[in-house]
């Protein structure tokens, strides 16, 4: 059993940044790769970054490539997405989620646990 708890979402400016944070329980949380997904209104939850349970591997949606930072520290049960050079477009409630299977994935479905949520608005 894994649970998550994000937060360090907010209201900011387009170009700002933001680091959002995902606190994990649970004795199987290192040995998870976790993913963040997000959901803007009105659209399906799609994946954003994922990183392996090492840390060591890491893919990302185009839309957030350059721009967006996956990290864990597993010494901390925490997951990190660092967020640059926001935009509009990056407005949606992000959710991180762990995947207990081998390697990594950008599928949902795959994910078993998932934190509540935590808001990003981007203002132009």
């Amino acid at each position: 059993q894994v649970q998550l708890v994000e937060s360090g979402g907010g209201l900011v400016q387009a170009g700002g940044s933001l680091r959002l944070s995902c606190a994990g329980s649970g004795r199987t949380f290192s040995m998870c790769a976790m993913g963040w997904f997000r959901q803007a209104p009105g659209k399906e939850r799609e994946f954003v970054a994922v990183v392996s349970w090492s840390g060591g591997s890491t893919y990302y949606t185009d839309s957030v490539k350059g721009r967006f930072t996956i990290s864990r520290d597993n010494a901390k049960n925490t997951v990190y997405l660092q967020m640059n050079s926001l935009k509009p477009a990056d407005t949606a409630i992000y959710y991180c989620a762990a995947f207990e299977g081998w390697g990594t994935s950008t599928k949902q479905y795959d994910y078993k646990y998932w934190g509540q949520g935590t808001q990003v608005t981007v203002s132009s």
